[in-house]
């Protein structure tokens, strides 16, 4: 990313954000080639797959789609950027798991979360709901993260 200095201190942070997470997500070719991605790309791939999939059908659509592959990782990566409040959301929504484990393999969680979605329902539209009070501001947490991490950039 050659205008990364350029892309770190705008007007339009949701903007960078976009271009950043366009950037990552091309760079694994969208998740198929994680072994690609450093350390700090993975933590902004991370909190944005999850921002993007609560966003669009809250937690049941990013525990249905790949972007649950890695929600265990997803909490060390919200609480990278210190987004604590953010990370403690995801984690009630992962504890509805049986043992508070959700599978990494997608058709797995996907049986697992079909035998538990009528139960947990209900307890994940709440979440969805305290996720987009946005009680952490992401946009920015990450902006600061990649500030700080810029050499894995």
């Amino acid at each position: 990313m050659t205008h990364l200095e350029e892309l770190l201190s705008p007007e339009d942070i949701n903007g960078a954000i976009i271009e950043i997470d366009t950037f990552i997500c091309e760079l694994c070719e969208y998740g198929d080639r994680m072994d690609k991605l450093t350390e700090p790309q993975k933590v902004i791939l991370f909190n944005q797959n999850l921002e993007r999939e609560v966003n669009n059908g809250g937690f049941d659509q990013y525990f249905l789609n790949s972007s649950g592959d890695f929600a265990h990782e997803t909490l060390g990566s919200l609480e990278a950027i210190g987004a604590d409040k953010t990370a403690a959301i995801l984690q009630k929504a992962i504890d509805q798991f049986p043992s508070a484990q959700v599978p990494k393999d997608r058709d797995e969680r996907n049986d697992v979360r079909e035998r538990i979605e009528e139960q947990v329902g209900a307890v994940w539209e709440d979440l969805d709901q305290k996720f987009f009070a946005y009680e952490d501001d992401l946009n920015t947490l990450n902006i600061a993260y990649v500030k700080a991490n810029k050499s894995g950039f």
